[in-house]
C-alpha cells in the first residue's frame, strides 16, 4: 500500500482552514530567507502558499546573502516581540558566515515552529512535547494513517541528523516502540534493517536502501529527497524493489515532503492557541 502524503497533508490543511475561519485573529507565521538559493526560495514560496490556503497571516522576509549575524539576530528579536507573529521560521541552510545554532537559539521557544530550539528538543526528549520538529512529527502522522500499533515494534532509523534522525528516534521511543539508530557508516546495515518492522530513512544517499534489505511486511518511510543526474527525484530507498516486500511505503516525491509543510502549519496553530490562552 502506498502512503499518500499529499492527501493526508491536504486533509490536515482543510481541517485547519475550517478552524481558522472561526478565529478572531489569524495565526501568523514569519519566514526569513537569507540569500537567493533556488531550492530554499521554492520551499519558502510553498510555505507561503500553504499559509494563505489555510487563512494564516504570513510575513515573508528576504535578507541579502551578506547580512551580518547581529543584523539577523536583531530581525528575529523584532519578530519575537511582534504580537501578530505566532511562529518564526528561518529557512536553512544559512550562508556559511552565519551561525545557525545561535540563530535557532535566539528564536522565542514558544514561536519556534520548526521545533529545533534546545528547549523544544529537551521537551521531546522528556516526552513532554510542545513544538516538535516538523518532519519527524509528520512521519508519525503518516504512520498513524496506516492504523498499525507502534507499541513494541522494532524500528530502525537510518540517519542521525538533528533535524530528522535524532528527533525521529525520540518520537518513536515516545510511542513505546523499540528503536535502533543507524547511519551511513553503520556496520552490517542490511542485517539490522532485516529485523525492522518499521524503517525510516533520512540518510541523504540516493536509493541506498535495497528491497532485499527490507523485512517482508515492514513499513517503509522514506524521508530522503535526492536529485539524479537526469533531474528526477528519488528517495534513500530503491522504491521498485522495496515496494515488493513492504506492507506500506511512502513515495518520493509525494510522501513525507507534503507532510513537513502541513506539520509546520500545525505547529503554528499550536503556538497560536498557546498564546491566545495566556
Amino acid at each position: 500500500m502506498i502512503i499518500d502524503g499529499r492527501k493526508i497533508a491536504q486533509d490536515l490543511r482543510t481541517d485547519m482552514a475550517t478552524q481558522v475561519a472561526l478565529f478572531g485573529r489569524k495565526p501568523g507565521l514569519a519566514v526569513i530567507l537569507v540569500g537567493d538559493d533556488p531550492a530554499s526560495s521554492v520551499y519558502v514560496r510553498n510555505k507561503g502558499n500553504a499559509c494563505e490556503e489555510v487563512g494564516f497571516y504570513t510575513e515573508k522576509i528576504n535578507k541579502p546573502n551578506d547580512i551580518t549575524q547581529a543584523e539577523l539576530l536583531a530581525e528575529i528579536e523584532r519578530l519575537n516581540n511582534d504580537d501578530r507573529v505566532d511562529g518564526i521560521l528561518v529557512q536553512l541552510p544559512l550562508p556559511k558566515h552565519l551561525d545557525a545554532n545561535q540563530v535557532i537559539e535566539t528564536i522565542d521557544p514558544t514561536k519556534d515552529v520548526d521545533g529545533f530550539h534546545s528547549e523544544n528538543i529537551g521537551k521531546l526528549m522528556q516526552n513532554k512535547p510542545f513544538l516538535r520538529p516538523c518532519t519527524p512529527k509528520g512521519v508519525m502522522t503518516l504512520l498513524a494513517a496506516t492504523g498499525v500499533d507502534l507499541v513494541g515494534k522494532n524500528c530502525v532509523v537510518v540517519g542521525a541528523s538533528n533535524i530528522v534522525g535524532r528527533p525521529m528516534a525520540m518520537e518513536l521511543l515516545n510511542a513505546r516502540a523499540t528503536v535502533t539508530i543507524c547511519h551511513s557508516k553503520t556496520q552490517d546495515l542490511p542485517n539490522k534493517l532485516k529485523q525492522a518492522d518499521i524503517v525510516v530513512t533520512a540518510v541523504g544517499i540516493a536509493q541506498m536502501i535495497q528491497g532485499e534489505w527490507i523485512k517482508q511486511g515492514a513499513i517503509v518511510i522514506d524521508v530522503g529527497i535526492n536529485r539524479l543526474d537526469n533531474g528526477s527525484l528519488v528517495g534513500d530507498v530503491d522504491f521498485e524493489s522495496a515496494e515488493k516486500v513492504a506492507s506500506w511505503i511512502t513515495p518520493v516525491p509525494g510522501g513525507v515532503g507534503p507532510m513537513t509543510i502541513a506539520t509546520l502549519l500545525e505547529n503554528t496553530l499550536i503556538a497560536y492557541k498557546a498564546r491566545e490562552e495566556k
